[in-house]
């Protein structure tokens, strides 16, 4: 059955990656809602072995991309190479032709690299010249920021980041979780003899995914998510401080996305229908990235969580 085949991922995710259930979990839900996943934390987190990891345990191809200020877009969609034999040009695949792909400091390279891979990621195809080419129909990006340096860096615009379906704020782990990591480490022959990774093939995933969406939501939930989503457009309607802190509403990207990552929250935790407290979980890295501060916002040192916090607080569930 495949709730029970991701079950078993997702305690093998976290037993390779130990400290970041968040991560490990939404990582699950994008790749079950069809979406991409921007994270945010320190370096040393395992980002890299998590969805190396989850690569191998969905059959599919992965690869890195270290995002430099140099890099050009034909680095990632591949290029027209000159056949001088025959006179003719023939097309040379890019890394963006892998299932998972990880761009770490995506806000390293300038605007025309973040434009050619969230084209890829909204329309799943690039194109090169006259040719589109098609990308595999599994595809999920994650790309990653560090919060730490911020100097010569390109942050992407809001516009730009509402591709993206969720973003994530990883801390470092607990002292006891580092221990573990260190055992892991010291032992990991042995450790992943213990634990075998299951058995998932993409045609299972693509399946799971049908379930997802075929997963009941009643119509009073439907009005709450829709009404989380409108608060921050029409502030005024419901808090005199939500007006004063956002400067404007977010797109219905969000809705979808919303929609698409309760319900895979819900099947992930083995049920067929959605519970207000999948659409309120999901709400933070949903919103997060998407949500426009004002002046006044940052003046009084209010955050994006903040803001999400305060939306729960006001728009009621009926």
């Amino acid at each position: 059955m495949p709730q029970a085949t991701f079950s078993s991922l997702k305690n093998y995710l976290n037993h390779q990656v130990i400290g970041q259930p968040m991560l490990t979990e939404h990582l699950l839900i994008a790749l079950l809602a069809n979406g991409h996943i921007l994270v945010e934390g320190p370096p040393g987190l395992a980002k890299t072995r998590v969805i190396r990891t989850l690569a191998k345990a969905v059959e599919g191809s992965f690869h890195r991309i270290q995002f430099t200020p140099d890099l050009l877009p034909a680095d990632l969609t591949g290029t027209d190479i000159y056949r001088p034999e025959d006179g003719s040009f023939s097309f040379q695949k890019g890394p963006l032709f892998h299932n998972l792909l990880l761009a770490d400091e995506i806000n390293r390279a300038p605007a025309k690299v973040q434009s050619a891979l969230l084209e890829a990621m909204a329309e799943n195809q690039i194109s090169v010249g006259q040719h589109t080419y098609a990308l595999p129909k599994l595809f999920l990006v994650m790309a990653t920021q560090n919060p730490i340096e911020q100097e010569g860096t390109y942050p992407l615009p809001e516009a730009q980041l509402d591709r993206f379906m969720l973003h994530l704020e990883l801390d470092y782990p607990s002292a006891e979780a580092e221990l573990d990591i260190l055992h892991l480490n010291l032992n990991e022959a042995r450790e992943l003899k213990e634990l075998e990774a299951p058995e998932l093939t993409q045609q299972m995933l693509f399946e799971a995914r049908q379930q997802v969406l075929g997963l009941h939501m009643e119509p009073a939930l439907e009005q709450y998510l829709v009404a989380l989503i409108n608060a921050t457009r029409r502030p005024e309607n419901y808090c005199s401080e939500l007006k004063r802190w956002l400067s404007y509403g977010i797109s219905p990207r969000a809705t979808l996305a919303l929609a698409y990552c309760s319900r895979a929250k819900a099947w992930l935790a083995g049920r067929d229908f959605v519970l207000p407290e999948d659409i309120q979980e999901c709400l933070y890295p949903v919103l997060r990235h998407r949500l426009l501060l004002s002046y006044e916002a940052e003046a009084e040192e209010i955050n994006r969580n903040q803001i999400i916090s305060r939306l729960l607080e006001v728009v009621a569930l009926t």
